[in-house]
């Protein structure tokens, strides 16, 4: 009985320095193999400044923990700037605002974001004016035209007082024009919108039409919004009320502190009149 029990002690002991071997030698544990793993990318997130099909904005880091944009999930628009500068370039000249000092003001660039203008103009056109001009200015797409232009066909700007190449340049697509013949970059339609629209021009420049973001101060340095960006030109009596924006739903409302009921304190005005 003695000997069967010393066998098996060390047959047990046998067994146990075989286990530590080989436990040293196998294989990392599958825990360890998938940390090692590329980390799948997160889905782009993509929102819009201020006019959905012609504004977005794709979210990104400006440094850790700091995006560039806070999306809003019911509408798709931004509601917060990590940086309102980001992106932007100086605006350039604009009648009447020669005193706002230099790199003051300052404009999103969106002409990187029109290369099909510049295409047309050499693929198409080749800087020339179409061979016979219509005679009446309500516009007429070819096919290709309202493939890749699909607001053209109810063009509904200036009720059929003006058409294409009242705005766009005659040999240089990728330009507007304004009413002395000179072609206008895409980044300033203000310069081009502003000869018809001259009140809500001058509404722009004091502040009053349109939006900016940036410093709080007069003589600080802000981000202007151009006008297409905000107005669709093309269909600018789109929406409900006729008046250019689709209405978009609202933000929820804020939330009420706990322990307040109702939020009519709001009624009374903090002033005695």
């Amino acid at each position: 009985m003695k000997k069967l029990t010393s066998g098996s002690l060390i047959l047990a002991l046998g067994c146990g320095l075989l286990s530590a071997a080989l436990a040293q030698t196998a294989p990392a544990a599958p825990a360890a193999a998938a940390s090692a793993a590329p980390a799948t990318p997160a889905p782009e997130v993509t929102c819009f400044e201020s006019r959905k099909g012609a504004s977005e904005v794709v979210k990104k880091d400006l440094s850790p923990g700091l995006p560039n944009v806070k999306c809003s999930s019911r509408t798709g628009a931004v509601l917060w700037w990590g940086d309102p500068f980001d992106g932007t370039v100086p605006m350039g000249d604009v009648p009447l605002l020669t005193k706002i000092p230099a790199g003051k003001a300052v404009v999103k660039p969106r002409t990187e974001k029109l290369n099909l203008l510049a295409a047309c103009g050499t693929g198409c056109h080749n800087g020339v004016i179409p061979p016979t001009l219509p005679t009446t200015k309500k516009p007429t797409p070819i096919p290709t035209m309202e493939a890749m232009l699909p607001d053209a066909k109810n063009f509904q700007h200036g009720r059929g007082g003006i058409w294409c190449l009242d705005c766009h340049h005659t040999t240089q697509r990728n330009k507007l024009v304004d009413n002395f013949g000179d072609p206008v970059s895409y980044d300033q339609p203000q310069l081009l919108c502003g000869k018809c629209h001259g009140d809500k021009l001058r509404d722009w420049r004091d502040g009053i039409h349109g939006k900016r973001i940036g410093e709080w101060a007069s003589t600080g340095k802000k981000r202007w919004f151009t006008c297409t960006e905000c107005h669709n030109p093309h269909n600018v009596q789109d929406g409900m009320r006729n008046r250019g924006f689709i209405q978009i739903a609202p933000e929820a409302p804020p939330q009420l502190p706990h322990g307040m009921i109702d939020a009519k304190h709001e009624l009374r005005h903090g002033v005695a009149h």
